[in-house]
């Protein structure tokens, strides 16, 4: 099976043809670990370009003066050199990876996965299986970034189960984690990070403003469901036709043995009784797991442990699992299967310790916020007004994806240019933030800033050794190019018709 993949079927269209040539050109590109040192290179020239004509740019918000950083003279040499160790081991997905697939491996080495998989696959009508899991991977934002670690591959095993092509559904679930990323049925641990900085932003016009954490949710709530039939038909008659075929390995899917069944149910006991605890903990206004002072659930002891919550959440009973049908008879069998579902990992922290470099070495260089500021600024001189302005935003915060990945890092930079902006304009932050947010997510799927793009390109090879970058690329960009079509459809309506985006959340600012 290579980069071009074969037995796919005949391709027809203007799109077809569109992403054709993305992947031809892409699957040109170097392999992912060479990309990323090729792309550190550039960053460090243009550091050194921009550096030396001393580029700059002022921070609306605080007043200060940002200056290019040239990275490509002693300090930044000694810099480079005495971080580079600590870039590679602060690099926030290596850790949050490593412990979760410790998890998920040993689930997946002890046959839990399979059996859970079976029993679903055998169970559940498969026309709901693609929904629900759409509709999880879009909930999944609610555990931040882990999301987008653990369901990819276990979604392409679920596809495997199901005789369908694994990275269809890995680039699925990715896509629709990623691309999906503000939209929620629940309030999750970012709204009021960006809440907060909105509200700094608002400040700067009326010093009374008080951002409410929950302004956007009616809108981001609707958008969770709306999403979900757009990225079920991109998989089914898009992503899927192109792919093909699977020509690897397949598994059949059999019933259970009585064992295995005893297994399952002595698993799912342990999760039901790990929730129950971790619910006693959260549940009372005084419990253990909420923020000691406040009493919130959002930025509380839960949210800053869901990652390790998470591993033991997989490991636990998995363990019980592995127990009951005894592949794990001692201490030996456990580290055994521990090393055995690690040792997939060796690409993944070769990427992630050049990823880690080039992320270090672009933010030190500031042409980050400086492209953002710069961005802003152009968008400011173009004098659009109401929804066409908003649209020209959306557009922008999804293009500075590219340059910063970070959601909060780039509201950090936005907020005070964009919010003050529009208050004069007379709308009110909520609209300003939701538009925002709308743009920061419809690129995450394909913006090689985030760090679990390479991730997922690495769970991807395991399926195809021979994946290139463009073909990877073609399974992405249609969920992209989806979820921006219909969130800007939703946007124009709601705007239009002045629907609330949430409590405290008018569109216009006297409402």
């Amino acid at each position: 099976m290579g980069n071009e993949g074969t037995a796919r079927k005949e391709r027809r269209g203007l799109f077809n043809r569109f992403l054709d040539s993305i992947e031809k050109y892409g699957n040109k590109l170097p392999d992912p670990v060479m990309l990323f040192v090729y792309i550190t290179a550039i960053i460090l020239i243009c550091s050194f370009i921009f550096g030396k004509l001393g580029t700059t740019a002022i921070n609306p918000g605080t007043g200060e003066e940002i200056v290019v950083i040239n990275l490509l003279n002693g300090e930044g040499f000694i810099k480079m050199m005495s971080n580079l160790v600590v870039n590679f081991t602060s690099f926030p997905p290596l850790g949050l990876v490593l412990v979760v697939m410790f998890g998920v491996g040993l689930a997946e080495s002890t046959g839990l996965i399979s059996a859970a998989m079976k029993v679903t696959i055998l169970n559940a009508p498969k026309k709901i299986i693609l929904p629900v899991i759409v509709l999880v991977a879009i909930l999944g934002n609610a555990a931040a970034d882990a999301a987008m670690v653990v369901l990819p591959p276990i979604v392409a095993m679920i596809f495997i189960a199901l005789g369908r092509h694994p990275i269809a559904g890995l680039a699925a679930a990715y896509a629709s984690v990623a691309g999906g990323f503000s939209a929620n049925l629940i309030l999750s641990v970012l709204d009021p990070l960006i809440a907060g900085f909105t509200e700094i932003g608002a400040q700067i016009y009326d010093p009374t403003y008080i951002a409410n954490p929950a302004m956007n949710y009616y809108f981001l709530a609707v958008s969770a469901i709306i999403l979900v039939p757009v990225a079920v038909l991109v998989t089914t008659k898009i992503v899927e036709p192109r792919l093909g075929a699977y020509e690897g390995e397949m598994e059949t899917v059999e019933d259970l043995s009585s064992i295995e069944k005893k297994g399952l149910v002595w698993a799912a006991l342990s999760v039901v009784a790990f929730v129950a605890i971790i619910l006693y903990l959260s549940i009372p206004q005084d419990g253990l797991l909420r923020d000691p002072e406040t009493g919130s659930l959002t930025k509380s002891p839960l949210m800053d442990s869901l990652v390790p919550f998470m591993m033991i959440m997989f490991m636990l009973p998995a363990l019980i699992y592995g127990k009951v049908v005894k592949v794990i008879k001692d201490s030996k069998d456990f580290a055994d299967h521990l090393a055995r579902a690690m040792s997939g990992m060796g690409m993944y922290i070769v990427i992630a310790f050049v990823a880690a470099q080039m992320i270090a070495y672009f933010s030190w260089s500031n042409l980050g916020p400086i492209v953002a500021i710069k961005g802003a600024e152009t968008l400011e001189a173009l004098s659009l007004k109401g929804l066409p302005l908003f649209i020209g935003f959306i557009i922008v915060a999804a293009l500075i994806n590219f340059l910063v990945a970070s959601a909060s890092a780039k509201w950090a930079i936005l907020a005070p240019v964009f919010v003050p902006m529009f208050m004069i304009l007379g709308y009110n932050p909520a609209v300003t933030q939701v538009a925002y947010r709308i743009g920061d997510s419809i690129t995450n799927p394909i913006t090689p800033m985030l760090a679990y793009f390479a991730i997922a390109l690495t769970f991807a090879k395991k399926y195809d050794p021979k994946m290139g970058i463009g073909t990877f690329m073609t399974s992405l960009l249609p969920f992209s190019i989806a979820f921006s079509i219909m969130w800007i459809i939703l946007f124009g309506i709601w705007f239009v018709l002045g629907f609330p985006l949430g409590p405290e959340g008018s569109i216009l600012l006297n409402k």
